[in-house]
């Protein structure tokens, strides 16, 4: 099977999905919202975490209300196709990697990244703390983990291999579903693809010792708010203004992490212990550099969009090179 039928049979397989939630995309009070305003419901995938805190903070404190747009969070179920419920209407706005949304794009989904949130990539190579891996040129002839030959981790790790001079055949890749910490811990892998800012501190919150290791000037574009052509063309102002809550959002949170672990605990279900509170301001100030220099507008893009639409081509993630300029759009960023 090629890397592209495995990438097509993982889609399809999460593609069986079971959508709930109200309609997206009309304007009006027919959800309950203020009939003033345009009514958009925003994804962000999986369960609730502290990583969507800008998220939660814009809606809790009403900076999605003061821009003008009426906002729904809704989290994706675990099997759900991340551009599933974007491409039937479900979902206006989703939350995800740049190099996701011009996969997706390669693929007829009509996304466009209209938002950079993370402007610097958050996959890392994670091995424990006494390995003999210390640049990602030292995992020729060890093993490492992967969820499977899709999304951000797989793409950090080709493109990892390639800025290191290695390819698949000087490593074991080991297609290990999200299970790294236990392949980890018991030794089955020597390292596994995962988030510096997420997956390094839940690691070390049970005891297991690793440190993270840069996967060193990869041609990728990390998390991002993604849209559709149509929505750019018939609801712009709606998009513009759930950029700006967010990124109000995201000011608030670089000056005070703490903010943000408060907005996520009151997001989820049920009562924060102590440790997983910390755990949580641990992902949390882990994740606030990535967010990068707030005096440039927030949302602008500034990765390597034209050098990763021809790395995605020739790692055979896409079937062509996908224009940078249809992938993603700075229209919505700065206006006030």
């Amino acid at each position: 099977m090629t890397r592209r039928q495995m990438i097509a049979a993982m889609t399809a397989a999460a593609g069986l999905v079971v959508l709930a939630g109200c309609s997206a995309g009309d304007d009006g009070d027919g959800g309950g919202g203020d009939a003033d305003l345009a009514e958009l419901t925003l994804g962000l995938t999986y369960v609730p975490n502290v990583q969507f805190a800008p998220f939660y903070l814009a809606e809790q404190n009403g900076y999605f209300t003061d821009a003008g747009v009426d906002v729904t969070l809704r989290h994706h179920g675990e099997s759900e196709d991340l551009f599933g419920a974007l491409t039937n209407g479900t979902e206006d706005v989703v939350v995800a990697g740049g190099d996701e949304m011009m996969q997706a794009r390669d693929q007829d989904v009509p996304v466009v990244d209209i938002a950079t949130l993370y402007t610097s990539y958050p996959v890392a190579l994670i091995v424990p703390t006494d390995s003999d891996i210390t640049a990602p040129a030292d995992l020729d002839g060890h093993t490492v983990g992967v969820p499977g030959p899709f999304g951000e981790t797989y793409f950090g790790l080709l493109a990892m291999l390639q800025a290191a001079n290695l390819t698949e055949d000087d490593v074991q890749v080991e297609y290990i579903g999200f299970t790294q910490q236990d392949a980890l811990s018991a030794g089955h892998v020597d390292a596994v693809m995962g988030y510096s800012n997420n997956d390094v501190p839940q690691f070390a919150a049970t005891g297991l010792e690793v440190r993270a290791v840069p996967l060193g000037d990869v041609p990728l574009v990390g998390i991002g708010l993604g849209s559709t052509d149509e929505l750019l063309t018939s609801k712009p102002e709606a998009l513009r203004a759930v950029v700006q809550a967010v990124g109000r959002a995201v000011a608030d949170i670089v000056a005070d992490p703490e903010a943000g672990v408060d907005a996520a605990a009151e997001a989820m279900p049920g009562t924060v212990s102590d440790e997983q509170r910390a755990i949580m301001s641990a992902t949390m100030q882990s994740t606030v550099p990535l967010y990068g220099d707030l005096s440039v507008p927030f949302g602008t893009h500034t990765g390597p969009w034209e050098e990763m639409s021809a790395f995605l081509a020739e790692s055979g993630l896409t079937e062509q090179p996908v224009p940078a300029d249809e992938a993603y759009t700075d229209a919505l960023v700065g206006a006030e």
